[in-house]
């Protein structure tokens, strides 16, 4: 049996296609080892979304190489995609280049690269690909789902649709399908994602457009596509959670609101990326809303779910940027008060419509914008998690980092994300219990969601003690973990 290992990058709509690569060989005979050095194959599955994200998947292709020589080194995911001829030619070090269009094709690729027959394929972005994902690339009782693939926003500055194409939705009923298996699984979070979930299901061609004609919510006569696909997983039952991530704010559809208010299955966390407060710098990013239309946005969230959470993401330094466009972001920072917040010097990225613009600003006044907004956001959210001091909170467990082998004092640690933290951007939560207590230490177990009473914060993370256990992960079927 030909054993492969997976070196995973980017984001997690980029991870479902790893879970979905390893479920297509699988199938076909191939076998996952979390070994590289026992592999005939190593997988690299790429970022190409912005320059260092391309660097550290090229450099990964080198330090593959020089460590494990014998090995066969396949490319797959969004720089394979995007590059696939150039990387062909460019990299001997490369056995194989193998684009992210039809994922179900790995196989057959792979099998034609064992030959030295084939050293790049690529495929049409058509349809989202689905299929089994027998390995999930996340702690315990985590998984993501992915409604929609490309994006058809064509921000100015984003290289998504020249990657992955524009927007194609998956049709509700396969969606609400995979979820319960996930449920029935045992898997607690369900973490919604696409390039844009407000998109979800406004294509022309969407097979589930007669649900809606409308696919903002604005109008009282239809509901929006993502708010029906919502109510039908507020119909599946089950003791889970879903969290959305990534809705563009231009279209934001505020009919989800309701439906979120009336099943709390459905955290109340918004991760909206503005990416500018200013409107000059908004328009020239090729989006239709201004400081004061997403302000209102926010106001509108918090008026209709007062305990949300929200997340959003700042591009600093896009040309043409001056510093009062600057200085507009950072008060719209300071006036929206998001709990989390990302800050990132504009990437130039070629064939974007940005690439050409003039006024490029310098990457080290881009990078002092970007530690400007950083620093104000550390300020809020630190005054944010204080208010979580001294109440319980429900913690999904992930990790146990010490245990009575390590530590005599018979105080165990262990790490986990409450509601409001999303995995892998957000903070955590450090969970104390007592090691010498059998039925904490059960209780306290990967998968797990306990009870917790926060102690304190820091800047980014919250240090509390275990109460109660809430919600036993019983793992019913095949799903394996990696993290």
């Amino acid at each position: 049996m030909t054993k492969f290992f997976i070196d995973q990058h980017g984001c997690a709509k980029n991870q479902t296609d790893g879970e979905l690569i390893v479920g297509y060989l699988s199938k076909l005979g191939y076998e996952l080892t979390d070994n590289a050095e026992e592999a005939a194959f190593i997988i690299v599955n790429s970022c190409g979304f912005i320059e260092s994200a391309k660097k550290e998947s090229i450099d990964a292709v080198y330090s593959i190489k020089e460590n494990y020589p014998d090995a066969k080194i396949i490319l797959t995911g969004c720089l394979a995609q995007r590059y696939a001829q150039e990387l062909n030619e460019s990299m001997p070090e490369l056995d194989g280049v193998f684009g992210n269009g039809d994922l179900s094709k790995i196989g057959e690729f792979m099998d034609s690269v064992k030959k030295n027959s084939h050293r790049s394929m690529t495929f049409p972005q058509t349809g989202v690909c689905s299929g089994e994902r027998p390995v999930l690339f996340n702690y315990p009782a985590s998984a993501y789902v992915k409604i929609t693939e490309g994006c058809s926003n064509h921000c100015s500055f984003c290289a998504i649709p020249l990657i992955r194409g524009e927007l194609r939705s998956r049709p509700q009923s396969e969606i609400i399908s995979e979820i319960k298996g996930l449920v029935d699984d045992g898997i607690y979070e369900i973490n919604l994602i696409g390039q844009d979930l407000a998109a979800y299901g406004s294509e022309k061609d969407f097979p589930d457009s007669s649900a809606s004609a409308d696919s903002t919510g604005s109008s009282e006569s239809s509901k929006s596509p993502l708010c029906s696909l919502l109510e039908k997983i507020s119909e599946l039952s089950g003791d889970f959670i879903v969290r959305l991530l990534y809705i563009h704010p231009d279209h934001f559809n505020s009919d989800i609101l309701q439906v979120m208010k009336k099943d709390q299955r459905f955290l109340h966390y918004f991760d909206i990326p503005f990416q500018s407060g200013d409107d000059q710098i908004i328009r020239k990013m090729n989006r239709t809303g201004s400081r004061e239309i997403y302000t209102k946005l926010i106001q509108n969230i918090r008026k209709e779910l007062p305990d949300c959470v929200i997340r959003t993401t700042f591009l600093t330094g896009f040309p043409g940027e001056s510093d009062e466009n600057a200085e507009n972001t950072l008060n719209f920072l300071k006036d929206i008060q998001p709990s989390w917040s990302g800050c990132f010097p504009y990437s130039r990225e070629e064939d974007t419509p940005a690439y050409k613009m003039k006024g490029r600003v310098a990457a080290r006044i881009a990078k002092n914008r970007a530690a400007m907004l950083e620093e104000e956001q550390s300020a809020i959210t630190a005054e944010k998690l204080e208010g979580f001091v001294g109440k319980e909170v429900s913690v999904l467990v992930e990790e146990i980092i010490s245990t009575p082998e390590d530590d005599t004092s018979g105080e165990g640690l262990a790490i986990g994300r409450a509601w409001f933290q999303a995995p892998d951007v957000d903070g955590s939560v450090v969970i104390r219990y007592e090691s010498d207590n059998k039925d904490e230490v059960e209780a306290v177990q990967p998968g797990n969601v306990v009870n917790v009473k926060i102690l304190a914060s820091t800047s980014v993370d919250l240090d509390g003690r275990y109460i109660s256990l809430k919600h036993k992960f019983c793992k019913k079927g095949e799903h394996k973990f990696i993290f």
